[in-house]
């Protein structure tokens, strides 16, 4: 089996667990485990890689023998249950370069993280992990390069299990990307039919609103079942960071958007299940914080600076919503970002040496006018309500080599120019940002072609929007960023071709894109 002959089986679903044969139990170089061995698969919840860097990588699984029984702990007995992990330079695991046994402990929901270290940059490498005489499907991960080599990478975000089918993801895997970047809203906190699509409902969330521990973990085995996630999620590692229905809708920093009581201990558990469900490094549990703003890079090429939009912002101005005359939202000392995370972006912008960097954030960046006509609409949930900062942020950028914002959350492809002043058509572009629609979120999507004119005619920053369902594609060299904004034209049902509906290159300029000329770009 060659590299695309087992992509393709990894997308087709066809590596699945299995009880442990003899010739794979050899491969270990170990008898399959005896006694006390789990009534069932305990690998349901698939695989995943996450957060290269030049020499390793953190592989997650989380064993759960009944995924959806109803106390969040997958069917697992009280106990702590050791896990056998593999990696090998090749995907029939004849060359074994790394191997180890984890806990899957029965406090962390039976998740298993290895954080693997000394392993060569810029390559290829297959995972797999066993446990009482199973099998797990197989992984493929990878390391990043230590110089300027290519890259080709996936943006996804808001994949609301109910509103659709996630074939989205199963495209994005078969087009075999060496990185995901995922960016908020990965499952939803809503009871059944809390959040409803125009198409309604084609699945059905379990029971009621995420709450408590378990219900967050029910909540994430349910949508880690899904095995067009799975196939996603084994094709390559992934960058993930949160919004806000991994919590609640528009939470901001301590403040619930409901006023519910005890909403600290509801954050804390949703942290907790985030993290036991995502292949993130133990680095980024900090006491009561969940620290997803990092830096990962790409060799000499590219540097990613993820950020968190969510946990240490104000409060919304005005209420929150989309609103007009809001004057709250334009205050120098309102934050999106807070103190500690803002030294940390300006400080890594300064110091960054590589020829591309890429800003992974939750919200639309861009200035987005809602209303047709004089006045002015903005949503006050995104970076609109938090214009000075925005506008401190952008003039970082414009002393930045070669950014590029990448957003999730707005479930509308959009193609964005960035400016410090958004009403002067002549002030320079100091970035493009680029916002992926959903992979689910609002169902099947459309294209109202005279609610997009009117929406660009009010917005002449903005170049492109489509309302279809999709993510975005993106290969990354020395010289351009080549982006593909991908459509299915439905997820009520399954088996959507993916389609490119816009494409467009940004070449890169020489140094800085402080001159105030960030490269123009080309449309496909």
């Amino acid at each position: 089996m060659d590299r695309r002959a087992f992509l393709t089986a990894a997308t087709a679903g066809l590596l699945l667990p299995q009880p442990a044969t003899a010739a794979a139990s050899a491969a270990w170089g170990a008898t399959p485990a005896r006694g006390r061995t789990l009534a069932a698969d305990p690998f349901t919840l698939g695989v995943a890689s996450g957060d290269p860097s030049t020499d390793g990588f953190v592989l997650w699984t989380r064993l759960a023998v009944d995924p959806l029984s109803g106390d969040g702990r997958g069917g697992m007995p009280a106990r702590d249950v050791d896990v056998d992990w593999q990696v090998a330079a090749d995907e029939r695991f004849t060359s074994i370069v790394r191997s180890g046994t984890a806990p899957a402990r029965a406090r962390d929901a039976h998740s298993v993280h290895v954080e693997l270290k000394g392993l060569q940059p810029g390559r290829d490498y297959f995972y797999r992990f066993r446990s009482e005489g199973r099998l797990s499907p197989a992984g493929r991960t990878r390391t990043t390069p230590a110089g300027e080599t290519p890259l080709t990478f996936a943006v996804a975000a808001c994949a609301h299990y109910e509103h659709g089918y996630y074939t989205a993801y199963r495209r994005l895997a078969e087009q075999e990307p060496d990185l995901v970047v995922f960016l908020g809203d990965y499952m939803y906190e809503y009871g059944p039919s809390g959040y409803t699509a125009l198409a309604g409902r084609v699945r059905t969330h379990t029971p009621g609103k995420c709450e408590t521990l378990g219900d967050y973990r029910l909540r994430h085995a349910q949508y880690k079942s899904d095995h067009d996630l799975q196939a996603a999620h084994a094709v390559a590692p992934w960058l993930v960071a949160f919004d806000d229905h991994e919590v609640e809708n528009n939470w901001a920093g301590p403040v619930s958007s409901t006023g519910a009581p005890g909403f600290a201990r509801r954050r804390a558990d949703a942290f907790r299940a985030y993290y036991e469900n995502m292949p993130l490094r133990r680095a980024s549990v900090q006491g009561a914080v969940l620290r997803v703003n990092r830096r990962v890079s790409w060799g000499t090429l590219a540097r990613f600076h993820l950020l968190d939009t969510r946990q240490f912002r104000d409060d919304q101005a005005c209420l929150d919503g989309v609103r007009a005359g809001c004057d709250d939202r334009l205050a120098d000392e309102r934050t999106l970002l807070g103190a500690d995370q803002w030294r940390w972006l300006e400080g890594g912008l300064r110091g960054s040496d590589t020829r591309w960097n890429l800003l992974g954030q939750q919200i639309m960046m861009a200035q987005r006018d809602y209303k047709v006509g004089p006045g002015r609409e903005v949503n006050l949930d995104s970076w609109d309500g938090y214009a000075a900062e925005r506008t401190r942020l952008l003039g970082s950028l414009a002393r930045t080599s070669n950014p590029v914002v990448l957003t999730g959350d707005a479930h509308m492809h959009h193609l964005a120019e960035l400016k410090t002043d958004f009403d002067d058509p002549d002030a320079p572009v100091v970035a493009r940002e680029l916002v992926a629609s959903s992979i689910a979120s609002d169902g099947d999507g459309y294209r109202d072609r005279t609610w997009i004119a009117e929406a660009l005619q009010e917005n002449p920053h903005i170049s492109y929007i489509d309302q279809r369902r999709g993510y975005l594609m993106a290969r990354l060299t020395r010289d351009e960023i080549s982006v593909d904004f991908r459509t299915l034209d439905y997820i009520s049902r399954k088996g959507a071709r993916a389609r490119t509906a816009h494409r467009l290159t940004i070449p890169a300029t020489t140094g800085a894109a402080a001159a105030g000329q960030a490269g123009a770009p080309r449309a496909g």
